[in-house]
């Protein structure tokens, strides 16, 4: 029987590609790793690795098991942090996934409430721009994802959240700010600056410019909603972003935006989270707060 530790063993050696360093990082002999992992070969009879010089390579069989442990292991861990908050007398922590990368401002307006009516919650948010939402949210890495392109997943429900304009920002001397809308064509000349995510995941490419075969004279990528404004309002290029935004602005003077387009690019922000039962017993009450909260 497949079991927890056999799981692990298989994550170790995928990951440090050894069975000495395997053995190592889960505080075990190397005799009782083998052991393990030879005692469940023989029990279904197929090889799980396969030896490439020093290092180890999973087989066919091996790729089934790793996984397995992909996907179930994060539960474990999620859960024992669960227990272990229980046990101090903690509620839980809430983990939020961020794919709306503008949009931790109007999280903020969501999250301050949170804590004060859940004193004993903690909320962690991952916005790193390599980060997978989805599978996060399907893996237990996440339990709730922010996202304005929700992926269907028989396992995952969005509630859309509010409606927004995504659009194009720029100085108020730009040429482009006294057209009534943007053209495709329009960017032809302008630098435009994004977060550094890949093109086929900002709408300003895969709904505007790419269908259009048209694209920009330069493409620069800048981590921070921040940085990327003042790049706007020193007249350094063109961004794209949601018209809430730049409405909020304290300081937005030297800041225009104009429609993607005759007919605009709308868009929804959407919260979602596994359908499975709410175990930590507050994500709902956080949908809620967050569809009263609007941009």
């Amino acid at each position: 029987m497949i079991d927890r530790q056999h799981l692990r063993i298989v994550k170790a050696i995928q990951t440090q590609g050894t069975v000495t360093d395997a053995a190592k990082s889960l505080f075990l002999t190397q005799s009782a790793l083998s052991h393990a992992m030879k005692k469940l070969e023989a029990t279904y009879n197929v090889p799980l690795w396969e030896k490439e010089g020093r290092r180890l390579r999973l087989t066919q069989a091996g790729h089934s098991v790793m996984a397995l442990a992909d996907r179930v292991l994060p539960q474990f861990e999620h859960t024992e942090e669960q227990l272990k908050r229980f046990s101090e007398g903690k509620q839980g922590i809430l983990r939020i996934g961020m794919e709306c990368h503008p949009c931790f401002e109007w999280l903020l307006k969501v999250v301050a409430p949170f804590l004060k009516a859940y004193p004993d919650v903690d909320v962690d948010v991952m916005r790193a721009f390599s980060f997978g939402g989805l599978q996060a949210l399907h893996g237990y890495d996440i339990d709730l994802l922010l996202t304005p392109d929700p992926l269907k997943l028989n396992t995952i429900t969005y509630t859309p959240v509010f409606e927004y304009e995504q659009v194009l920002v720029m100085h108020k001397m730009n040429t482009l700010a006294d057209k009534p809308f943007i053209t495709p064509t329009d960017l032809a000349n302008e630098t435009l600056i994004t977060y550094p995510v890949e093109q086929s995941r900002l709408d300003v490419f895969s709904q505007f410019l790419t269908p259009a075969q048209c694209s920009v004279k330069r493409h620069k990528t800048i981590e921070t909603t921040e940085i990327i404004l003042q790049m706007v309002a020193a007249d350094r290029g063109v961004t794209a972003l949601p018209n809430w935004l730049i409405d909020e602005l304290d300081d937005n003077a030297n800041l225009v935006y104009r429609p993607l387009g005759k007919h605009g690019l709308p868009k929804t922000l959407y919260i979602g989270h596994r359908k499975t039962n709410d175990a930590l017993g507050f994500v709902e009450e956080f949908i809620k707060l967050a569809c009263d909260v609007r941009a």
